[in-house]
């Protein structure tokens, strides 16, 4: 715990140390003086609010588009009865084992050839829906009672009306887990936006921090600039994680239930 912790404690402190905490020797860990010039310094020389708003453009949309499309393809794994329902788990199963970085240039070709480049399109839509969400939607649903479907069905109910009003509401739990695991990747994603965006103005934070990161004339050798920077860009994660946490600990029967 101290390992992971203290480097993630380092930066959040830092962020808030005056330059004379910086570079003091021995390392101050607990600021002398708490002060909020780096955040100041960091909003004059970057358009943080414009790359604030493209990251929770991108992530809550990929986020929503994940949670929708890979419920619906994990339900009908699961659930439904047609053809090709065995070798489509395996096709997606494949996709499961082939490296992201893999996918990039295909990805930016398929773009490329679509005219999307420099838009928020082509940072939503080649992620609009991964493996491993309808893998780990179809494990969940596989967990709901055919019975409880069946009774469904018998009084009138269609597949619709099953999925959104008896199937989604059992598997909140899923629904969290792939909500933040799909938020903290969307939102930390440094070399897909890098490739598919020219235009400053479409960058996410963390493209815009790097590019603002290697430019000595706007740091000025400021670390706690830095460090503010990377602190922005952790709080949302911990925000989603913390408003999201307590789904973890809910089983399905017991959701069901409720």
């Amino acid at each position: 715990m101290i390992v992971m912790v203290a480097p993630f404690l380092w930066m959040a402190l830092s962020a808030f140390k005056s330059e004379k905490d910086l570079g003091a020797t021995p390392t101050v860990w607990i600021p002398e003086d708490w002060t909020l010039i780096h955040f100041e310094k960091l909003v004059k020389l970057l358009d943080i609010g414009s790359h604030f708003f493209n990251s929770t453009l991108v992530a809550v949309l990929v986020t929503a588009c994940n949670l929708v499309f890979c419920s619906m393809l994990g339900y009908a794994l699961a659930k439904l009865k047609f053809g090709g329902k065995r070798p489509m788990f395996a096709v997606v199963m494949c996709a499961l084992m082939v490296p992201g970085n893999l996918m990039l240039m295909p990805m930016f070709v398929m773009v490329s050839k679509m005219g999307l480049v420099d838009s928020y399109a082509a940072l939503i839509l080649p992620f609009a829906a991964g493996a491993f969400g309808v893998f780990l939607m179809r494990q969940f649903m596989t967990a709901i009672p055919d019975e409880l479907l069946e009774a469904a069905r018998i009084d009138g109910a269609g597949e619709w009306f099953i999925f959104w009003r008896i199937a989604m509401p059992l598997v909140k739990p899923a629904l969290a887990t792939l909500a933040i695991f799909t938020f903290l990747q969307s939102w930390n994603n440094f070399l897909w936006p890098l490739v598919a965006t020219n235009d400053p103005g479409k960058y996410t934070l963390p493209v815009a921090l790097a590019t603002f990161a290697i430019d000595p004339t706007k740091t000025n050798g400021s670390n706690g600039v830095l460090m503010a920077g990377a602190f922005l860009v952790v709080l949302p994660v911990l925000l989603v994680f913390i408003l999201l946490q307590r789904y973890f600990t809910q089983g399905i029967a017991t959701a069901g239930l409720k």
